[in-house]
């Protein structure tokens, strides 16, 4: 096996585990009419801290995707995904219901997902 097989496998497992992780804080919990919310943001209702808390922890997809080494403009993008959840998600009723909607940590694995893909064909 070549160094690039190993990489490729490397980042294969970390992928699915962060994919996995996405989905516990953005889809895990499954409501009438087939609509999915997570841990994300359920800890966002909580008033002061809640958005914070919720953002630190999708920073961890974030990190991920930097320990890999993936481009500034996709870590960039990942980011503005979170900060964007995370500045709406202040906004009483309105931003909890868009944090339930929006799904930063799916999105950010998708990017990662596709840059990947296109990176190695």
């Amino acid at each position: 096996m070549s160094a690039a097989d190993g990489q490729a496998g490397k980042h294969s497992a970390t992928m699915r585990r962060l994919d996995r992780f996405a989905w516990l804080l953005d889809s895990a919990i499954r409501l009438p009419g087939g609509f999915r919310i997570g841990l994300d943001g359920i800890i966002g209702l909580v008033p002061g801290l809640g958005d914070l808390a919720a953002a630190g922890l999708s920073s961890y997809i974030i990190l991920e995707a930097a320990r890999m080494k993936l481009p500034a403009r996709v870590l960039a993008r990942m980011g503005l995904n979170v900060l964007l959840e995370l500045v709406i998600g202040i906004i009483p009723i309105f931003g909890d219901l868009f944090d339930f909607a929006f799904k930063a940590n799916r999105r950010n694995v998708r990017l990662m997902t596709d840059y990947l893909r296109h990176k190695n064909g």
